[in-house]
C-alpha cells in the first residue's frame, strides 16, 4: 500500500454519536423520531442523499437544505463538549508519517464541518489532501470520492489503503478498486462487511499495521 485514505465521521472521530444528538434534536423540534433504522440508512452518505432520506423516511415538506443548513448549526454547536477522537487515531497518524506514507481524508461531509472538525486538533497539515462531499458529483456509495483521491496521489487505486466505518463508505472503496479496511464503531456494528478486504476492531488492531507493513511502535 502506497497511500493511506481516511473517511472521517465515525472512522476518525466519534461524530457519529454527535450525529445521533443531532438527528434527535432537529426531528425532535418535529415531533418525529430519530430511529436506529433512519439512521442505518443515512450513514456515509453525502449531505443531500443523507436529508433526502430523512425527508421519504418522515414524509416531510421541507426540502434538504432547509434540514442541512438547520442540523449543521446543531452541529457545530455540540462539538467542543463532545467531539473526540478514535482509539488509535494519534498513533497510526505518527506510524504512517514515520514511515513515509502520504495520507488523505475522503469525507462526505460538506467543506464547512470539514474544516469544523479538522481545525479542532489542527489537522489539516498532516494529509496530503482533503476530499468533502463539494469535491465530487456523486457522493458514496457511488465510488467517485476514492477514485479522485487516487488520481490526485497519481497511483493505480489498487494501491490505495481506504479505512472506512461504514457500509456506503465501504461500497464506494471497493467499487473504485482499493484495499477496502472496514473499521465498524458501536454505530456500525450491524452492517455488513463481508466484502471488505479487511475487518479491524480499531485503528489500533495490529492487522491493520500488517497489511500496511509498518510498525505499531
Amino acid at each position: 500500500m502506497r497511500a493511506v485514505v481516511f473517511d472521517m465521521d465515525g472512522l476518525m472521530f466519534d461524530s457519529e454519536s454527535i450525529y445521533t444528538m443531532v438527528g434527535t434534536e432537529l426531528l425532535g423540534r418535529r415531533g418525529l423520531d430519530f430511529t436506529s433504522e433512519l439512521k442505518d440508512k443515512m450513514m456515509g452518505l453525502p449531505p443531500k442523499a443523507t436529508f433526502k432520506v430523512m425527508i421519504e423516511y418522515h414524509n416531510l415538506a421541507e426540502n434538504w437544505e432547509e434540514l442541512a443548513a438547520e442540523s449543521d448549526k446543531i452541529f457545530v454547536g455540540l462539538l467542543d463538549e463532545h467531539l473526540a477522537e478514535m482509539p488509535g487515531l494519534w498513533e497510526l497518524l505518527d506510524a504512517l508519517e514515520n514511515a513515509n506514507i502520504p495520507k488523505a481524508i475522503a469525507t462526505s461531509s460538506n467543506s464547512r464541518l470539514t474544516s469544523e472538525v479538522l481545525s479542532r486538533f489542527n489537522l489539516q497539515p498532516r494529509f496530503q489532501f482533503i476530499l468533502t462531499s463539494e469535491d465530487i458529483t456523486h457522493g458514496k456509495p457511488h465510488p467517485e470520492i476514492y477514485l479522485a483521491a487516487a488520481k490526485r496521489f497519481d497511483l493505480p487505486p489498487g494501491e490505495l489503503l481506504v479505512l472506512e466505518d461504514s457500509r456506503n463508505g465501504c461500497t464506494a472503496a471497493i467499487a473504485a478498486g482499493t484495499f477496502t479496511v472496514a473499521v465498524p464503531g458501536e454505530h456500525s456494528q450491524g452492517q455488513d462487511f463481508s466484502d471488505a478486504a479487511l475487518l479491524v476492531d480499531g485503528l489500533n488492531d495490529q492487522r491493520l499495521y500488517e497489511a500496511l507493513g509498518i510498525s505499531s511502535g
